[in-house]
């Protein structure tokens, strides 16, 4: 779900306020021109029993490394281990110590399971702060086959409104996928927006129409979050550190999917516990290690799922495909 709020205030109904520097910024993007740019070398065609697909590749999770980073590892066995089971791990590791029955832990007290986590840590030698956490597998929610036929959708979407398709494959693999659920917060549709979000951004939503259930629309407002106010305000922050970047770089796609959830106001405060002094990999792995604000457990595990949700798409295409073609060489 988004987490997200755009410092939207209610004058009256229907009125809207942003802060002044949002507000600029915001209208600046709007007015200006907004060139589109060619994905096509990120892009690759999956074929299947006839079924062909475009989707974004998964390149760039090996260049650095990503792919054998603790965090995203754990959460692949987690997105894809059935709801009776769960796996014991070191929380801020995400070290995993072994896999057990689900029925088996809930059965215990909360005296027997605080005596067992003790009892490992001490086995371990952790120190005392640290924690060891009981993580359910989650293979019910994360329905990969349901919602890979919207991806290409998503990337087409995307593409069409000039913003960066990668955003579109990211989102729709973690937030609700292949399903439409409506979160305890409220948010909704295959992009999991939050209504005063969605009607800010062009959407109907009232007692009667919710244009959050229609993916074309759904999937319009969230290319707008993201190239209106997430990629300006994460410039924004990292800008005050004096920190360069490219927008292609996997660890900026990162950071921007971080405001997306979290907002620019969390992020900006973990950024400035963190003080950084460059952006690379380095920097969302602190980000995963601190909190700050409103930033915390559900903010840091958000690009560390994102991560671990590539991985299974992309070994799910090479698994199952009958052909692979880049874009880019057609």
């Amino acid at each position: 779900m988004i987490f997200w709020t755009l410092y939207l205030s209610l004058n009256k109904p229907k009125c809207m306020r942003l802060s002044l520097l949002t507000f600029f910024s915001v209208i600046s993007l709007y007015f200006s021109a907004q060139p589109l740019n060619n994905w096509n070398d990120q892009k690759i065609v999956v074929t299947r029993e006839s079924n062909v697909n475009t989707i974004m590749h998964a390149e760039d999770l090996f260049k650095d490394r990503w792919d054998v980073l603790a965090q995203p590892q754990f959460w692949k066995q987690i997105m894809l281990l059935s709801p009776d089971s769960c796996i014991v791990n070191v929380g801020n590791t995400r070290q995993v110590l072994f896999k057990m029955s689900n029925k088996e832990w809930q059965a215990q007290t909360e005296i027997q399971k605080t005596a067992f986590k003790d009892s490992l840590k001490s086995s371990l030698n952790l120190p005392v702060e640290s924690t060891i956490n009981v993580t359910v597998g989650k293979s019910d929610f994360y329905k990969f086959r349901e919602v890979y036929p919207s991806l290409s959708k998503g990337v087409e979407e995307f593409e069409k409104n000039g913003v960066d398709p990668w955003y579109a494959q990211a989102i729709l693999l973690i937030e609700s996928p292949g399903q439409l659920k409506k979160s305890s917060v409220g948010a909704y549709g295959a992009f999991q927006l939050m209504p005063d979000v969605a009607r800010w951004l062009g959407l109907t939503v009232n007692d009667k129409v919710d244009e959050r259930k229609n993916f074309e629309r759904s999937a319009f407002a969230a290319s707008k979050l993201i190239s209106r106010i997430c990629i300006p305000e994460s410039k924004r922050i990292l800008t005050r550190y004096n920190i360069a970047y490219n927008e292609n770089d996997l660890w900026f796609r990162l950071f921007v999917l971080h405001v997306y959830h979290a907002g620019s106001v969390n992020v900006a405060a973990v950024i400035n516990k963190i003080q950084p002094t460059q952006g690379s990999q380095q920097l969302i792995l602190d980000m995963w290690q601190n909190k700050a604000a409103k930033f915390g457990n559900g903010s840091q595990n958000y690009t560390q799922l994102a991560l671990a949700a590539q991985l299974i798409l992309h070994e799910m295409v090479y698994e199952q495909c009958d052909e692979i073609s880049s874009v880019a060489s057609r």
